[in-house]
């Protein structure tokens, strides 16, 4: 009996050498943790991908919204037709929009999705102010959205000048716009010469030019004394010339060989 208690001790003592300290059975746990987050995950990215292929179906209706005159549906339908191809879920909406805005008179697009097949497109058109050199429109921000305008447009005022000058000259006449409206004036045109020089021609085909210097105060100068004096006269006149420190001159039509020049002080300025 001894005998035999002393090999259970002896046993005993090598299975106690034999066992793993602590820090690596907790090493062991968190492996195991950290296997079964693993497919927990890759479970999910698989139910994910499934779902997605199931979702991702093709687009069946597409729904053109907008107040349109001079673009068409047709015109948005033909411009986003070739993407309509990936599914519902693999549109890639920005690139929607971007062709959308090429169109001609397009300003603003929104593209979204409606579950489960439907693409909806909102357009803004642009509101066209005024005519840019021959065939050009800019909005009324001042920004030139086309130069290959269909259409005369003659009822727009014209403006021209050197290229790149396009938001300087709009926002010249959509800062006189109002000021010409209750002077009960209409604008012809206004336009920038390659100098730097301004000219503006009223709906009787009436110049007053303001020259290269003080344009804003030359302006100033045409509405708060010259438009007033000329009321009655306007019909007769050919152009009013502001180049002056502090006056202007009159050139009248042929009818009326005569120039008056009013409250001219110092020499012409550019």
């Amino acid at each position: 009996m001894f005998g035999r208690k002393s090999n259970r001790r002896r046993t005993e003592s090598r299975l106690a050498k034999l066992r793993l300290p602590k820090a690596a059975l907790g090493w062991l746990a968190r492996a195991r943790t950290i296997g079964l987050s693993a497919l927990a995950v890759l479970a999910l990215v698989a139910f994910g991908a499934g779902a997605r292929a199931l979702l991702d179906q093709p687009v069946r209706q597409l729904v053109v919204e907008g107040t349109f005159q001079r673009v068409t549906s047709l015109q948005v339908e033909e411009a986003v037709a070739p993407d309509l191809g990936r599914g519902f879920l693999s549109l890639d909406l920005p690139e929607l929009r971007e062709h959308v805005r090429r169109l001609d008179w397009v300003d603003q697009v929104n593209v979204g999705r409606a579950w489960p097949d439907t693409l909806i497109v909102r357009v803004t058109e642009h509101r066209a102010a005024a005519r840019w050199g021959d065939t050009g429109l800019l909005n009324v921000r001042g920004e030139l959205f086309t130069d290959r305008a269909q259409h005369g447009y003659p009822e727009l005022p014209s403006l021209s000048g050197p290229s790149g000058s396009e938001h300087e000259v709009a926002r010249r006449y959509l800062a006189a716009r109002g000021r010409l409206a209750e002077a009960d004036l209409a604008l012809e045109s206004l336009r920038m010469d390659e100098r730097g020089a301004w000219t503006l021609v009223l709906g009787g085909g009436q110049e007053i030019r303001l020259g290269r210097r003080d344009v804003d105060e030359r302006l100033d100068r045409f509405f708060e004394v010259v438009a007033p004096v000329l009321t009655s006269e306007l019909g007769r006149v050919d152009y009013v010339d502001l180049r002056y420190t502090n006056g202007f001159a009159v050139g009248w039509r042929a009818t009326n060989a005569k120039e008056l020049t009013a409250q001219v002080r110092g020499n012409e300025r550019g």
